[in-house]
């Protein structure tokens, strides 16, 4: 089940945390985020998964920037949000997908317990003009069934926008640790 916006409004402080909350932003049953003046885009031509990938930073004027299709750019939220047990989700608004911009590649699914600003991954279909504090996103919260583990990882409370830090858990040392891990945990179940 999905929280409507009087339900989420019922949850600030609680369940739910939105700085700054701005009640002009809140829909029937989700909440609009905006975008930060800052992207980043990667400066590699092959990104490499296993690799800290260079970065570069971009600001967006306030006459706007032009966004170029086949690249993708990393932004984030103005908001800073905080879920317990609920599992925070954001999507594109309708009128930001009707102009071709995509505003996650696949990462809109949250987990209970994030704590931090929303990493964007940005998209264009074709040549777009953006500005800097649109509207660009709106997070809506799924109800939990069973028990709840909160999140704990690599993004959690981020203050920037986040690259990805897949690399983290392809160094070998980070994988011999959690096979270690695998290893003594699922061992004593196992034995």
């Amino acid at each position: 089940m999905i929280l409507t916006g009087p339900e989420i409004v019922a949850r600030l402080g609680s369940d739910i945390r939105i700085d700054p909350f701005d009640p002009a932003h809140l829909n029937p049953n989700s909440y609009n985020l905006t975008l930060h003046e800052e992207l980043m885009v990667y400066e590699e031509v092959v990104l490499d998964m296993a690799r800290c990938n260079r970065v570069r930073r971009l600001t967006i004027p306030e006459e706007g920037l032009v966004l170029s299709p086949n690249q993708l750019y990393l932004g984030r939220t103005i908001e800073r949000t905080e879920t317990h047990n609920l599992v925070p989700q954001i999507e594109g608004r309708s009128s930001i997908g009707r102009l071709g911009l995509f505003v996650h590649v696949t990462a809109g699914f949250g987990d209970v317990g994030f704590c931090g600003y929303w990493t964007l991954e940005i998209f264009a279909v074709q040549p777009i003009r953006i500005y800097p504090r649109v509207p660009i996103c709106q997070i809506f919260y799924h109800q939990c069934v069973g028990a709840i583990e909160e999140y704990d990882s690599k993004y959690q409370h981020n203050s920037d926008i986040q690259p990805s830090l897949l690399y983290k858990e392809l160094q070998p040392e980070a994988a011999g640790e959690r096979q270690l891990a695998l290893d003594f945990g699922l061992g004593r179940a196992r034995g």
